[in-house]
């Protein structure tokens, strides 16, 4: 096998605070030059050599997660208006098929699709696999109908960049319309159909100026409906399920601030302000009509950590508030949807997602249960006013995809579909369960498990281990079910989540103890995750991988460097390794709007001192035996630049790091490669290695 790529050293450097700090491979970010175009190109090329003894085994991993796949499947139709609205696959094709057929009058239950049979009526509206034809990479952002269903809005973006061109057809004559707009965020119709709000970037791809398209006329001539100036806030646009109004939506990390426009006005009046933004109050809006008075039911966290839900009159969102559901420590409140007749409130309590029925009238919750200890569930496509069911999708570690409506004149849970796993799989063959380890300030800090049941119990003989984590911007990792992962399963291996402090999962305490001065939690919090499954007889370390992705592959480098004996091996996806040099930088992408999360070490030199002590690229140690890391990436990721990882593999093997591959796809952003078939040949890539570390390749 030929030598691993040692990138030249061409030292710069930087210094804030006094502080100076030598960067011998910051060269590596001018991805516009042939030379590091040619490095990546050759870290590729080591990563194919070094791994190609692992190709029987990819192309194993990837049959047997073919296998299991329904290729040709049938989404549960949406109603919509007149139509059910659903998508389709079809075997060996990559991309979905967004189609419709006409719905009866007053009939809301979905009609049972079959796979592989014609549905009547259907009406393709798009194909993806059309749109995707010579090109490399695909991805589909927007995809909207007007609501008398005449026309179809879908935006594109065939670089993995996310900006995405928008289009328009017309579905009574097939005909696609001249109006085209580059460059664009979210989009979707006016209620009328006659125009495309949506919005667009600045330099620094934070989303800050919303935008009128009339059909039929020039883009140069847009009408500009909101601008935000302030570099920390991003912006958000969208129409209340009532159709009543245009929400316009701008927030930071730790602070809203909304928008109204009335849509029985005039669409391009000013948009009236709902709350005044204050610096590190959040909230939400959804607007009901009770006792035939327009309101708004706001979510909240003014003087209420984990939120509260208060009703106001649209009239007068100022005014005087009524409080639905009062703040409760340890409840935390996710998000409310309001329909005609009554409201849904999403909370977490006890680590668990909860979804609750809310009676407008007397405000009272009515929980719907399911019997599961470990599950997923949420409130998930319910576009009309009013109807009949409410829909969820509900999953967990052992149980499939599952869509349920519930019957709302009987309370009765209907099972509408549940991805179908082939090859006999059996929920009963596998268990589920939570674990606690205790960091080192006393905190419990939970671990989820799932395994297959003929391998023993966890505890009871050593065995091989997945540990994965995240652990940033409240964001969760609740039970949810991988195709993929059974082929790890099924060979012994026991996989984990460490459900560290800085995600949300114990509500929005969890997330304040692993963020900005309080960070080092979460990787702390992972390495006593790591610990404790060795310390309680399930696994060792030469038989413990860890994986984590963006900022989890800040994690990843984080622990790394803290605990580098506790793993075997590292797997980093799309890592957030050079968090300083990113976050010092304002003119990189999204930098400014981060600061919220992790502090500002530009202005603040407690923050800058704080951060430099753990972003994994600026605290690599030479001398010590470091795992076998992996680290994937992707050359058009607008997110977490391809140059952090990069930069990061460099520097470990600088420092004597003898096992580092490095993945760089080149025609794909953040999410990785586009295309089913590809995100299963990537997938089964990764797990290959992981095998390959835990002692499993065959």
């Amino acid at each position: 096998m030929t030598d691993a790529p040692i990138a030249a050293r061409r030292p710069t450097s930087r210094t804030h605070h006094g502080d100076t700090f030598e960067d011998p491979y910051e060269w590596l970010r001018d991805r516009d030059s042939a030379e590091v175009i040619t490095h990546l190109d050759a870290e590729n090329a080591f990563t194919d050599a070094a791994t190609a003894h692992l190709a029987p085994l990819r192309e194993r991993l990837f049959q047997e997660i073919k296998g299991r796949v329904q290729e040709t499947d049938l989404s549960v139709p949406t109603r919509r208006g007149g139509w059910w609205y659903y998508s389709r696959t079809e075997e060996g094709a990559q991309y979905g098929i967004h189609c419709r057929t006409a719905a009866a009058p007053d009939d809301w239950t979905p009609p049972v699709l079959e796979p592989g049979v014609a549905v009547p009526g259907e009406v393709v509206l798009l194909d993806g696999n059309v749109e995707a034809e010579d090109h490399e990479f695909f991805s589909l952002g927007a995809f909207d109908t007007s609501d008398d269903a005449t026309r179809l809005l879908w935006s594109t973006d065939f670089e993995g960049d996310e900006l995405y061109t928008v289009h328009v057809r017309d579905l009574t004559t097939g005909e696609t319309l001249p109006d085209e707009i580059p460059n664009t965020g979210s989009a979707f119709f006016t209620p009328d159909g006659s125009g495309v709000i949506y919005t667009t970037r600045d330099e620094a791809w934070r989303p800050d100026t919303l935008w009128l398209h009339r059909l039929g006329t020039d883009v140069a001539d847009d009408v500009q409906l909101f601008h935000e100036p302030d570099e920390k806030f991003w912006l958000g646009a969208g129409i209340t399920r009532s159709r009543r109004y245009l929400v316009i939506a701008v927030g930071s990390s730790i602070t809203s601030e909304e928008y109204l426009v009335d849509l029985e006005g005039d669409l391009t009046a000013e948009p009236r302000i709902v709350w005044p933004r204050r610096e590190g109050v959040e909230y939400s809006l959804e607007h009901a009509v009770v006792d035939g008075e327009d309101r708004l039911y706001i979510l909240h966290n003014q003087d209420a950590l984990d939120f509260e839900l208060v009703s106001v009159p649209a009239s007068d969102p100022q005014g005087e508030r009524r409080v639905v559901l009062p703040h409760t420590p340890g409840r935390r409140l996710l998000g409310m949807d309001a329909f005609r007749d009554f409201g849904t409130v999403e909370y977490r309590s006890e680590g668990l997602e909860r979804v609750a029925l809310l009676d407008y009238a007397s405000d009272a919750l009515e929980d719907i249960a399911f019997d599961e200890p470990l599950y997923s569930a949420g409130v998930s496509g319910n576009p009309e006013w009013h109807s009949p069911f409410l829909r969820l999708g509900y999953g967990s570690f052992v149980t499939p995809g599952t869509v349920y409506e519930l019957d709302l004149a009987t309370r009765e849970l209907v099972l509408r579909k549940q991805a179908v796993v082939l090859g006999g799989y059996s929920p009963a063959d596998y268990g589920q369960e939570r674990a606690w380890a205790t960091a080192s300030d006393g905190t419990r800090v939970p671990i989820s498990l799932v395994w297959k049941r003929s391998f023993g119990e966890p505890g009871t003989s050593v065995r091989p281990v997945h540990l994965y984590g995240y652990g940033s911007y409240e964001h969760s990792i609740d039970p949810g079910f991988s195709v993929a992962r059974l082929s790890e399963l099924d060979r012994g291996v026991i996989f984990a989540v460490a459900h560290v402090r800085g995600g949300g999962e114990m509500g929005r305490q969890w997330y304040e103890d692993g963020k900005l001065l309080s960070k080092r939690n979460t990787f702390t919090d992972f390495v006593a995750c790591a610990e404790h499954l060795v310390a309680s007889g399930v696994t060792s370390p030469d038989r413990l991988v860890a994986e984590g992705g963006s900022a989890g592959g800040l994690l990843m480098g984080a622990v790394a460097n803290l605990a580098p004996s506790s793993f075997a091996g590292i797997l980093a996806a799309v890592p957030f390794v050079d968090a300083l040099t990113t976050i010092l930088d304002p003119s990189l992408p999204l930098t400014v709007i981060e600061w919220d999360e992790w502090g500002d070490p530009l202005h603040d030199a407690d923050v800058y001192a704080y951060m430099k002590s753990y972003t994994p690229y600026e605290n690599i140690r030479s001398g010590i035996e470091y795992p076998r890391i992996l680290a994937v990436t992707s050359l058009n990721d607008s997110r977490v630049a391809y140059v952090e990882p990069a930069k990061w593999v460099a520097a470990l093997r600088e420092a004597g790091a003898s096992d580092v591959l490095l993945k760089c796809e080149m025609v794909a952003g953040h999410g990785g490669v586009s295309g089913r078939y590809n995100s299963w040949r990537e997938r089964a890539f990764e797990l290959a290695w992981i095998l390959d570390v835990l002692g499993l390749a065959e």
